[in-house]
This record gives C-alpha cells, sequence and structure tokens, in this order.
C-alpha cells in the first residue's frame, strides 16, 4: 500500500455511490485473501451487553426476557432472508454481492441505494459517539487521541488479528460482569433484586417510567448485526452454498449471543434491581474487587479502539474517495508525502487524511463530552438502525430477489413483520429522545447534567486504589 499515492488509493473503490467496503487487492499477501481472490473481512463484538442489565430493569423480568426473545428471533429471521441476497440469481453460481450496499444495489431502486447509504453513514457517526461515551466519562480525551493515532493507519480495520482480539476483550469483560454480578448476589444482598414490571415510580418520574420505550432500543443496539453479515459472508467457502452456511452459523451465533446476553442482564439486574447503572462496568456499578474492574475496563477500552475503527474506517475512505473525484488535481487532497520508518516500509503520510480524520474523531469526542447519555444515545442508535437497516431492506431484497407475489401469503406476512418493527423502532426513538430531552433539563456542559465530587471517603471504604483512583475518583451523584 506504501507505494499508492492518495488518489490511486481512494480510486479503488468499486462502487460509484454509498458503499462500506474497499477494494485493497494489491500488495495482500494470499493469506489474508479469501478463496474469491477478495481481502478477508473482520468483524467486532458489540457493546450493547454494557446496557442490558439497565434495559431489563425497564421492562422487569417478564416483558425484559420476552423482548430479547423477540429481537433475538427477528435478527436470526431477517438475516436468514439477507443471507439469501448474497448471490444474485442461482445461489451457489450467481454474481455474488460483496457488501451490504451491493446488495441492496442489486435488488432494488436507485433511490432506495441512496436511502440506504445515507442511513448506514448516519449510523456509522452514530456508532462513533456511542462508543466514545461507552469508553468511560474518565477517559474519553484518551480515547479520542488513540483513535487519532488509530485512524492514520490505513486498512486498520482489515487486520486479521482486529477481530480475534475484539472477540477475546468482549468475551473477558462480559464474564468479569457476569461473574461479578453472580457474587454480589450470593454473597452480599443475597435476594434477586427487581420486579416482574420493572422500575418503579419513585426510583424514577412518572414521565421516566412512560418513556421507558427506550430499552427496545439498547436491546436492538445490542443485536446490530445485519450490516456487517454480508461482508461475513463473503469469506464462507463453496459449496455448499454460501446462503446455507450462513443460515446455520447466524443461528447458533444468535443463540450464543442470546443466551450470554440472558445471563449478563439477568444477573446484572438481580444484583442492582431497580438501580441498575447505564453502563455495569464502567458506570459505577461495582466497587469491588478493584483490580478485577481494573482488568473489565481496561478490556472495554481495547474492544471500544478496534470496533470504532471497524465502523469509520470504511467512512473514512467514502469521504477521501469523494474529494479525490471532485479535486483531482488539489496535491491537498491527493499527493502523498513519504516518511521513512525505520524497521518498517515507508508511510505514506496525506495532508487531507491527517486533516479530515483528526476533525472527525475529535467531533464525536465532543459530542460525547457533551452528551454523555449512555443509554438515551444508544438507544436512540438501536432504534434507527433496526427497522430499516436489520428489517426494511433484507425484507424488500429477498420479495425481489424470490420474485414473491403482491398480497400472496408470505408477502402479507412479510410487511406486517416489517411494519411492526417499524412502529417498535418509533416506540424506542421517541423513548430515547425523550430520555435525552429529560436528561438536558438537569444538564451542566462537560459534566452531563451530574456533579461530580471526589468521593474519597468511599474509595476508602472500598479500597478502590486501582485505575479509577488513579483517574480521579469520582462518585457520579445527581445534582
Amino acid at each position: 500500500m506504501g507505494s499508492e499515492t492518495g488518489a490511486g488509493k481512494n480510486s479503488l473503490y468499486n462502487n460509484q455511490d454509498f458503499d462500506l467496503s474497499i477494494d485493497v487487492f494489491s500488495q495482500i499477501s494470499s493469506k489474508l485473501l479469501d478463496d474469491d481472490g477478495r481481502p478477508k473481512r473482520t468483524a467486532v463484538i458489540a457493546a450493547g451487553v454494557l446496557s442490558l442489565a439497565w434495559a431489563t430493569a425497564q421492562l422487569g423480568w417478564i416483558a425484559g426476557p420476552v423482548v430479547m426473545f423477540m429481537f433475538s428471533f427477528i435478527t436470526y429471521y431477517t438475516s436468514t432472508l439477507l443471507a439469501a441476497c448474497y448471490r444474485s440469481g442461482d445461489p451457489l453460481n450467481g454474481k455474488r454481492n460483496y457488501t451490504y450496499m451491493d446488495a441492496v444495489r442489486s435488488n432494488l431502486s436507485g433511490f432506495e441505494v441512496k436511502i440506504c447509504g445515507w442511513v448506514q453513514y448516519l449510523n456509522l457517526f452514530g456508532v462513533s459517539i456511542g462508543y466514545t461515551i461507552a469508553s468511560s466519562i474518565t477517559i474519553m480525551i484518551a480515547f479520542g487521541i488513540v483513535e487519532i493515532f488509530c485512524s492514520q493507519i490505513p486498512d486498520f480495520d482489515q487486520q486479521w488479528w482486529l477481530s480475534i482480539v475484539a472477540a477475546v476483550m468482549s468475551f473477558a469483560y462480559s464474564t468479569i460482569g457476569l461473574g461479578i454480578g453472580i457474587a454480589k448476589v450470593a454473597a452480599e444482598t443475597r435476594k434477586i433484586g427487581g420486579s416482574l414490571t420493572g422500575i418503579s415510580v419513585g426510583t424514577v418520574t412518572q414521565t421516566q417510567k412512560t418513556w421507558s420505550f427506550q430499552a427496545l432500543g439498547d436491546i436492538a443496539f445490542a443485536y446490530s448485526y445485519s450490516l456487517i453479515l454480508i461482508e461475513i459472508q463473503e469469506t464462507l467457502k463453496a459449496p455448499p452454498s454460501e446462503s446455507k452456511t450462513m443460515k446455520k452459523a447466524t443461528l447458533l451465533s444468535v443463540g450464543v449471543t442470546t443466551f450470554f446476553y440472558m445471563l449478563c442482564r439477568c444477573t446484572g439486574y438481580a444484583a442492582f434491581g431497580d438501580l441498575s447503572p447505564g453502563k455495569l462496568l464502567t458506570g459505577f456499578g461495582f466497587y469491588n474487587p478493584f483490580w478485577l474492574l481494573d482488568i473489565a475496563n481496561a478490556a472495554i477500552f481495547i474492544h471500544l479502539v478496534g470496533a470504532y475503527q471497524v465502523y469509520c474506517q470504511p467512512l473514512f475512505a467514502f469521504v477521501e474517495k469523494t474529494a479525490s473525484e471532485k479535486f483531482p488535481d488539489s496535491k491537498f487532497t491527493t499527493k502523498d508525502i513519504k516518511i521513512s520508518i525505520p524497521g518498517f516500509r515507508p508511510y505514506n503520510l496525506n495532508i487531507f487524511r491527517l486533516v479530515w480524520r483528526t476533525c472527525f474523531v475529535m467531533i464525536p469526542t465532543l459530542i460525547s463530552m457533551l452528551l454523555q447519555f449512555f443509554n438515551d444515545i444508544v438507544g436512540l442508535l438501536g432504534a434507527l438502525g433496526f427497522w430499516p437497516l436489520t428489517v426494511y431492506f433484507p425484507v424488500e431484497m429477498y420479495i425481489s430477489q424470490k420474485k414473491i407475489p403482491k398480497w400472496s401469503t408470505t408477502w402479507l406476512c412479510l410487511q406486517v413483520l416489517s411494519i411492526a418493527c417499524f412502529v417498535i423502532t418509533i416506540a424506542a426513538a421517541a423513548g430515547s429522545i425523550a430520555g435525552i430531552v429529560l436528561d438536558l433539563k438537569s444538564y451542566t456542559s462537560f459534566s452531563t447534567g451530574y456533579q461530580f465530587s471526589y468521593n474519597l471517603k468511599k474509595a476508602r471504604e472500598t479500597k478502590l486504589y486501582g485505575l479509577k483512583t488513579l483517574l480521579v475518583v469520582v462518585h457520579v451523584r445527581k445534582m
């Protein structure tokens, strides 16, 4: 990659409008290529598991598990529809659709392609904000600095080891949260918290209880899987057809994920009841053992760094490609400056890339510092991405691909599913927006509507002398 010019590299995009993949075939080891000669893709596990205990607290022991299973079933079913659209025509030998956008382009109209593109890019920008907030109040600036550095690494999201590291980190902090929750119930509270109907009025206001629909968005965010399904399917070998293999893999992955999610959310809710924190590990839910929490928070940080890049690098490349096409003669957008690095191949520094990516990372970081409403933001992101990307486009593409007659039983059932999920999206989005509005009423710039006090007494009582003390131990208290 080092010898490519800015214009040359940006022109490697394989589609004209909105796309989320880059063709980077040259100078790539054959070990990193699929059977069709394209680079292997990476995927990361979402950090939405951190808010599931809070979401359960809003819904209660009855509705909480029911909603979780509902989202898991919908995600699995629509994923099978999307998997069937990986190839156009013959499921074994038909034309491949390498990305989600390729599949939309092959099956739907140009207007829908553009709408899908805007939804995806807005979703990616929103995810960058959500991940920055999830990195924890005390280390957002450090997180932003690390992301500025990582964003300058070409094709960082394509590194083969990224998925492995992200999966290990995600499993690590989720398991720690699960273990500490079980220990808290068994040794500390010695009772199962919560209620059948969820958080009670008194713990929250009547208005907050009414708008608890945002919990639906938090759960939907945890199942944001469809956007990368096609890219994952691209790595499969045929025969058998990729769609058959992907359906089996989806059933296994959604089943295992749901089981693990259920364990984490239930133990967190059982441990804290109505007071379940918005971020189970970084939201001051647990204080002991401090060394284990330090490990968990370090794992969250590492996981989010990689996940952020996986989501944002395609957006970076799209803007750079557009800029190079609009200003092909501009040295600012196309010229690379070779920088020699001892022991490594020369690094091509592109000034536009440096400025644009740095500014991009700074904007979500600033917004995150201003609006640190984790559950509200995650709920809104989950709501806005759920219906269009997980349900509507897969359903419409499947109908087009299989030529399902209008008003047939299958067509009607699919449309009912789409409409029902649209209603869920509206309810979740309304609840999240209402939550943001309510939080803004007690909001102070750069303190998120919360007053931070140095609670050294609490630190001494809990022997909290680890990473959180180093980062200035704070006890979050409503103003």
